[in-house]
């Protein structure tokens, strides 16, 4: 985590940091908070995962929110636990538990920690796969062969719908 000066401006979606003056954040197009805002904002987080229970009672009702092989599922419990989130790994009915039979485990959490906890596996995704460091914006574009132009959505190029080839980056349609 980076030093927060007080009397600069941030960034509350993209975190990057402004000058005093400045009001709206390029990249995202949003207003910026103040430094001490930033700050406040930060303690309260902090409150509230140090008042989070790390401990999973049998009357908590769990949800899966991950199936893989036992390495990831820890990797994941881990990434969870880092952020005071609890977490318990399940095997399938048809397996030992233990990861070495072959079958796939469940991560679990309990219902009430699944929003902060997708958003927490969210950002492991992106910081793992490099999406952090893409441009997205085009991420929802469609390729509509029944428009006269379309946007690529793996780089934001504009082309005819006569090639079913972005002739940018080669994405076939």
């Amino acid at each position: 985590m980076r030093y927060t000066d007080p009397d600069l401006k941030y960034c509350p979606q993209c975190d990057e940091e402004y000058r005093e003056e400045i009001v709206v954040c390029v990249s995202c197009n949003v207003d910026l908070i103040t430094g001490s805002e930033k700050l406040a904002m930060e303690e309260e987080e902090k409150a509230r995962k140090a008042a989070r229970s790390m401990d999973i009672s049998s009357a908590d009702e769990l949800a899966n929110i991950r199936k893989g092989p036992l390495a990831d599922m820890k990797h994941l419990k881990n990434v969870l636990a880092a952020e005071n989130i609890p977490s318990v790994i399940a095997g399938e009915k048809s397996s030992c538990g233990k990861g070495c039979c072959g079958g796939e485990l469940y991560l679990q959490i309990r219902v009430a920690d699944g929003n902060a906890a997708m958003e927490v596996l969210a950002n492991e995704f992106k910081r793992t796969t490099a999406l952090d460091s893409h441009d997205l914006s085009n991420v929802h574009a469609v390729f509509d062969t029944g428009a006269a132009e379309s946007t690529c959505p793996a780089c934001g190029c504009t082309f005819g719908t006569t090639s079913s080839t972005c002739p940018d980056c080669g994405l076939c349609f």
